[in-house]
Order: C-alpha cells, then sequence, then structure tokens
C-alpha cells in the first residue's frame, strides 16, 4: 500500500473520493446503511430526507460507487458498496461521535468557552493568584 505522502494522483483521487463524503445528506444516509439494506422509503423515514433530495442524493452515492442496488419488484434497495466503505462511515462516526451515542475523539468547546477564549483569555494560559 502507497502512502498518500509518497504519491500526488493517489493523495488527489482520495481527496476527490472525500469531497462526495462531504455533503450531511450523503453522510445521513451511509450511516443509515451501516444496520444493512434498506429501500428509499426506509431510508427516507430512518433519516428524515425528504424524496426529491434523496433520491438526489442516492444517485451521487451511486455514480461515486458508494453504495450497492438491487432491485425486488418495483422497489430498490440500497446497500453500501463493500466493506472499505463501512469502515469509512465507522470511523467518522467513532472520530465525530456518531452512533450510540460515541463520545467524540474530536470535541469543540461549548459557544461560551470559545467566546471567552475568543475575547482574549487563553483557557490553558488562565493563571491565578494563590
Amino acid at each position: 500500500m502507497t502512502a498518500l505522502f509518497e504519491d500526488r494522483d493517489l493523495a488527489a483521487s482520495v481527496s476527490e473520493k472525500l469531497k462526495v463524503y462531504a455533503q450531511p445528506q450523503r453522510l445521513m444516509i451511509m450511516s443509515c446503511l451501516l444496520s444493512g439494506e434498506r429501500n428509499v422509503a426506509e431510508i427516507g423515514a430512518a433519516t428524515g430526507i425528504g424524496q426529491p433530495a434523496l433520491s438526489q442524493q442516492l444517485a451521487e452515492l451511486r455514480r461515486a460507487n458508494l453504495v450497492s442496488t438491487r432491485r425486488k419488484a418495483k422497489q430498490i434497495w440500497y446497500a453500501l458498496a463493500n466493506d472499505g466503505v463501512r469502515m469509512c462511515v465507522q470511523s467518522m462516526e467513532a472520530v465525530f461521535g456518531g452512533a450510540g451515542g460515541a463520545t467524540p475523539l474530536i470535541s469543540h468547546p461549548p459557544r461560551a468557552q470559545a467566546r471567552k477564549t475568543a475575547a482574549g483569555v487563553a483557557g490553558f494560559a488562565k493563571v491565578t493568584s494563590g
């Protein structure tokens, strides 16, 4: 396996693929599919994404080969395309605090604390007199 820092073309290709992931509705759809194959109605009900947007995002995921489809009668069933896609979505949930209420590995300060820091008091450098 080639490291990304060793191959600019590979890094560019990965960057383009990540752009497909970098859309909230597509992330929601892929997260929903972690639990297994679902049809359009089930995905819509689980995510709250309306029909026109859902169809558009599913089409984009198909074009990017991130989901696979299976037709049964008049319904189309969607699943994550492969284990690599599954691992990528699971990793994002683990890092950023997704499924099951996991504690994110990366967190942001509450707004009040962010305002305080922005006002000139760095939380880690606050000096108290003893």
